[in-house]
């Protein structure tokens, strides 16, 4: 059987950002779990044929002004409708670095991923306030769920 396709897309402006980044990486590339493979780009290098390729994607941004990066926002603006067609049920979760509450951020991300027909496997995390050692647990967590999941094929 053909190695599963993990597709993180993580914006990663400062220290913290990056090492949330790096905690759903390690997550996803955990020794127990065999048959994934786990690409990681910026928001600036991730195109149409990555996610195409992807069988589930992890998307990471920052709060900024209430609203995602506008990293992750150009990623979406030049892959959207070149794999709108191709993606319908693409299984995908998010992750947010956010200094209030994240909500718009979030809101923002599932109206496009919702007119893009994928479909979210877990509530979004939100690494809400000042920034916290739990968040890295916590997106390493995200990081191996995808992954265990999509070795297990649950989605």
């Amino acid at each position: 059987m053909a190695a599963r396709q993990l597709l993180i897309v993580g914006h990663v402006p400062s220290v913290n950002t990056q090492a949330l980044r790096d905690a759903v990486e390690r997550g996803a590339r955990h020794p127990d779990i065999a048959g994934v493979d786990v690409t990681v780009l910026s928001p600036f290098d991730a195109g149409a044929a990555d996610v195409r390729a992807a069988d589930a994607v992890i998307l990471g941004t920052t709060e900024n002004l209430g609203y995602m990066s506008g990293a992750l926002k150009d990623f979406f603006d030049r892959t959207y409708y070149a794999v709108i067609d191709d993606t319908q049920g693409l299984p995908y979760a998010v992750y947010i670095r956010a200094g209030l509450d994240g909500t718009g951020t979030r809101r923002a991300i599932e109206s496009i991923a919702t007119g893009l027909r994928w479909r979210a496997v877990q509530p979004p995390l939100i690494c809400q306030g000042e920034y916290q050692d739990a968040f890295a647990d916590q997106c390493e967590e995200l990081g191996q769920m995808m992954a265990a999941g999509l070795e297990a094929g649950i989605f």
